[in-house]
């Protein structure tokens, strides 16, 4: 198993919409970013990223990039998705918390997790969204997400063989099954994009 870390803020602004866990709320301002600004998915690639020492989203995705201008951060997700399934690991479960004065989240929470969880491929009780307001901080102005992952390997054990065996020869068989097994750890910590991302629309 591996746990993975994210960190993500954005300043409100005017006259942009407002996108959180790939979701567009209602609200008078949106979030300023290079790319649409989706503080909760950008937490939670970085999550992604960091648990499989894939570098962050900057990494792949930096801001000085014009293609990312007003990107959809469903397109950094799944970059992290692929990484995390390259090295050989699926989600677990993810836990992220959001800190802001408003819009409030918890009305929408459950909306925030089935978006979250179909764009991870995984069930709405192996994601966690909670809200917090950033009392005394003089945050007001700023929406911060942080999220957690928990991975888990992609290999499942095989099977105990049966232990009722009567000769030596069987019980080699079971031995050199179990631990004969290993599992390629190349791609971990692979800094550069599995594809092309000039292809990416």
């Amino acid at each position: 198993m591996r746990i993975g870390f994210g960190f993500d803020s954005h300043a409100f602004k005017p006259g942009v919409p407002l996108v959180i866990g790939g979701m567009k709320i209602e609200h008078t301002e949106g979030l300023a970013g290079h790319s649409d600004g989706d503080v909760l998915l950008h937490a939670i690639t970085d999550a992604l990223l960091g648990a499989v020492s894939a570098g962050d989203i900057g990494t792949f995705f930096p801001p000085s990039d014009p293609r990312w201008k007003g990107a959809a951060s469903h397109i950094f997700l799944e970059t992290a998705l692929e990484e995390i399934a390259t090295a050989g690991y699926r989600i677990a479960n993810l836990d992220t918390v959001l800190v802001m004065m408003r819009p409030k989240i918890v009305p929408i929470a459950g909306e925030l997790r089935e978006s979250v969880a179909n764009l991870l491929g995984v069930k709405p009780s192996q994601v966690g969204i909670k809200a917090k307001t950033p009392e005394g901080l003089n945050q007001d102005g700023v929406a911060v997400a942080y999220a957690t992952v928990l991975l888990e390997s992609l290999e499942e054990a095989e099977p105990l063989r049966s232990m009722s065996a009567t000769t030596e020869e069987d019980v080699n068989a079971v031995v050199e099954i179990l631990v004969a097994d290993s599992r390629d750890t190349s791609a971990l910590g692979r800094k550069v994009p599995p594809y092309d991302t000039d292809d990416l629309t």
